[in-house]
């Protein structure tokens, strides 16, 4: 493992690790280079283009709106010298297509994986505050940040008062989500738990699984509550509807629509048997066709490609 110590592009040890990397990479005569996420596209693929590299490819892993100014016209920069850019879903490809000029033939899309061995429905439950099996637990898994929209996850549990709620994370939203759960009353019937490691022991305590993003891409939350046998209700935004296929395995409502979501958990709380033959098929589906054996073959696929192809 090759690490380089850098902390900020604009310090000496910025290039120092470049010219590392750029040794590295000739004295091993690395034929590829794929720079996972933001921080790495705008350090490594240049030091790669510089040494020569055969091969460069970069990531989009989160919709661009959310990357600050600057950083946002560095990465349209990288977009022009590399020989493709791999997104994790169709809907960042149609933003890479539509408002960052990337042309189609330079995309390629690998979906995230996930670790079946973990994110599964047999193992351990972590202990909640309630009675277990006394009432239905909706819930959420993520960091609780603006774009999660978890507010009108809120709003919707008040407006139906069944069941409890349950969102676990840290965040900077955290402060302001507790103060409008008490101003709609909601009391004990709705539990805040910091992050924690063991999300899988988390998620197997929750029924419903609820996402109500503003802004997703694809949601590795969503993903491993589907493996661990949650239903799951998440807004139509992003990357949401290629995970769920809406009243198959789970449901879809519009986003920013809190009385929606409101009624997509009304529909699951009165139909349990519905709600659980969603959560077995969205369980079956995660594990079918987004194992992290699947991901890492279609990475594969995408590696030989370019590296097979003639210079």
């Amino acid at each position: 493992m090759l690490e380089l110590g850098v902390r900020s592009f604009a310090s000496p040890s910025a290039i120092a690790a470049a010219t590392r990397l750029g040794a590295y990479l000739r004295r091993h005569k690395i034929r590829l280079v794929h720079a996972f996420d933001v921080p790495a596209d705008l350090f490594a693929v240049p030091v790669a283009r510089l040494y020569r590299t055969p091969v460069v490819l970069s990531s989009q892993r989160a919709h661009r709106d959310l990357t600050p100014g600057t950083t946002r016209h560095l990465l349209r920069l990288t977009d022009r010298i590399v020989d493709a850019i791999v997104v994790n879903s169709q809907a960042v490809a149609r933003e890479l297509r539509g408002q960052e000029g990337v042309p189609a033939s330079m995309i390629r899309v690998a979906y995230n994986g996930l670790d079946t061995s973990i994110f599964r429905p047999e193992g351990s439950r972590a202990s909640l505050p309630w009675t277990p099996g006394e009432e239905p637990v909706i819930g959420v898994i993520c960091a609780l940040r603006a774009e999660k929209g978890l507010h009108l996850l809120l709003d919707a549990f008040a407006q139906l008062r069944r069941g409890k709620l349950l969102i676990v994370g840290s965040g900077p939203a955290l402060e302001g989500l507790q103060t409008r759960a008490r101003s709609l009353g909601l009391g004990a019937e709705c539990h805040f738990q910091p992050a924690q490691a063991n999300v899988a022991e988390w998620l197997r305590a929750i029924d419903i699984f609820v996402l109500p993003s503003l802004s997703e891409a694809l949601s590795n939350s969503l993903l491993e509550a589907m493996g661990c046998g949650c239903c799951p209700i998440a807004s139509d935004t992003g990357g949401n509807p290629e995970l769920v296929l809406d009243g198959e395995t789970g449901l879809l409502f519009p986003s920013g629509d809190s009385h929606a979501l409101a009624e997509r958990l009304r529909t699951v709380l009165d139909y349990p048997d519905l709600r659980r033959r969603m959560a077995d098929a969205s369980r079956q589906r995660a594990h079918r066709e987004f194992a992290r054996e699947t991901a890492a073959a279609r990475m594969g696929e995408i590696y030989r490609e370019f590296l097979e192809k003639p210079r």
